[in-house]
């Protein structure tokens, strides 16, 4: 059955859910995985050293460099997948190949341990795999009849991947010595004492390598499942030139305050974000003698998969909030989800409960925050510079926010906030919860957009 004949919508959502199952394989334990391969927090590499000035080390640091390639990335990958990919290669093709070599990559970081090595392997996997995220929606959105119905749907399946990348762990990361101690008999005792048996400490930290195992297998997988997607060609020349002037007019409207406001409040909120992923691992993982939640090593993926649950659910009632509330109050409830977690955190550590089940606040965070920004730019934005204003935000969603987080929360959680062995969660988890409350209150304060332009002129043209 041709692709005319037969509906791609199966297709489509696979491919989303091997795609976001790749990012979430390796991204939610990297954070801990840095400090046990020996890489520095506040250090560069030696080649660099006499080079970097003191007050950029923080930036060029080991572990700095290599979390940042993804954020970098993603600032190269959005020109790069705007300006070039789609225009010179069919999607499914480009995708084929990006997590073709990409998946390579990641697939050998779990098996290297020096820095330089595992740093190219990262970089050139997320250089690959970065315009993907892209290239996927791309794809999706050319073989929809109607993308305002059916992308939501499609796109869960990103959600999905993300969720079930996490749960192979549950078995992966399991002292299998003390289960053989054990000697449970039966498949139900066999049961309880694997999932009681996660890893913990320095061993959690070396079994971490499969991560990237499994991440490169669901790339090389997607490699392959692309060549059944559905044939979608570049785009024509007379698009790929509207759209290389699309950047400048999308630079031209921050001229706007509240694009302005927006897009600062984005980047803030993104870093306290970053701080999420850069710092609950650890927490969840660490033992309460150390100022942690004590959660086995095994368990500590699918806890933090309870927020995708909850974005699932979140994102059903987004139309409705947004009706309800408008823009910036939806916005600003995003924003103190973010302020409300991080200070059960800070108050709660020994609370595994609370701990577990304020998880279920990302669903909120990611929804009403970044979800409805997108939405908002869709709005907003005249039709010929909206994909590129849509990469203006990304840029500080994916890539400045991430930067800065990336920079300094390793510096922060090794160094600053931990003395002999013991991590002062609280004091680390206040700050963001005071950024972010900083931004909610910037957002109510400042952020008034002007009624929706009904012909989608360029923001400002209707009255504030």
């Amino acid at each position: 059955m041709s692709d005319s004949q037969a509906s791609p919508k199966g297709r489509l959502f696979l491919m989303m859910v091997l795609e976001l199952a790749v990012w979430g394989a390796w991204l939610p334990l990297i954070f801990g995985y840095l400090p046990s391969l020996g890489f520095s927090p506040t250090e560069p590499p030696a080649v660099l050293a006499p080079f970097v000035p003191d007050f950029l080390k923080w930036l060029f640091s080991e572990q700095g460099m290599i979390l940042n390639a993804f954020p970098i990335a993603a600032i190269i990958g959005m020109f790069f997948s705007n300006q070039y990919a789609d225009r010179h290669f069919a999607a499914e093709r480009f995708l084929a190949f990006s997590h073709l070599v990409g998946g390579i990559a990641i697939l050998l970081c779990g098996f290297v341990h020096t820095f330089w090595p595992f740093f190219w392997l990262m970089f050139i996997h997320c250089l690959l795999y970065v315009p993907t995220l892209s290239i996927t929606n791309s794809i999706a959105f050319a073989h929809m009849k109607d993308p305002q119905r059916e992308f939501g749907l499609i796109r869960m399946g990103g959600t999905i991947g993300w969720i079930i990348a996490a749960w192979p762990f549950t078995f992966i990361l399991v002292d299998w010595a003390k289960v053989d101690a054990a000697n449970p008999q039966g498949v139900v005792a066999w049961f309880d004492i694997v999932l009681k048996s996660g890893l913990t400490g320095d061993a959690l930290k070396a079994a971490t390598k499969w991560t990237y195992v499994v991440a490169g297998i669901a790339s090389l997988a997607l490699a392959g499942f692309s060549f059944l997607l559905p044939h979608t060609p570049p785009k024509s020349k007379a698009e790929g030139a509207a759209d290389s002037l699309a950047w400048l007019e999308a630079l031209r409207l921050l001229k706007h305050p509240f694009v302005l406001i927006l897009w600062l409040v984005t980047f803030v909120d993104s870093f306290v974000h970053n701080c999420y992923f850069n710092w609950t691992g650890s927490f969840l993982g660490a033992a309460p003698s150390a100022g942690g939640v004590g959660i086995p090593g095994n368990w500590i993926m699918p806890v933090m998969t309870i927020g995708q649950v909850a974005e699932i659910l979140t994102m059903l009632v987004l139309g409705v909030t947004l009706k309800r509330f408008g823009w910036r109050r939806t916005m600003i409830f995003g924003i103190l989800g973010h302020a409300a977690r991080f200070a059960v955190y800070a108050y709660f550590p020994q609370s595994a409960g609370a701990i577990v089940a304020v998880q279920i606040l990302h669903g909120i965070c990611y929804a009403f925050f970044f979800a409805t920004v997108y939405i908002f730019v869709d709005a907003y934005f005249p039709k010929d510079v909206r994909a590129s204003a849509q990469g203006l935000f990304n840029m500080m969603i994916l890539g400045g926010g991430a930067l800065l987080a990336n920079s300094i929360c390793p510096r922060l959680i090794q160094q600053t906030f931990t003395h002999n062995g013991i991590t002062d969660f609280k004091g680390l988890f206040l700050l963001p919860t005071f950024v972010g409350l900083g931004a909610a209150a910037v957002l109510a304060l400042f952020f008034h957009p002007p009624a929706i332009p009904t012909d989608k002129a360029a923001p400002g043209s209707a009255p504030h």
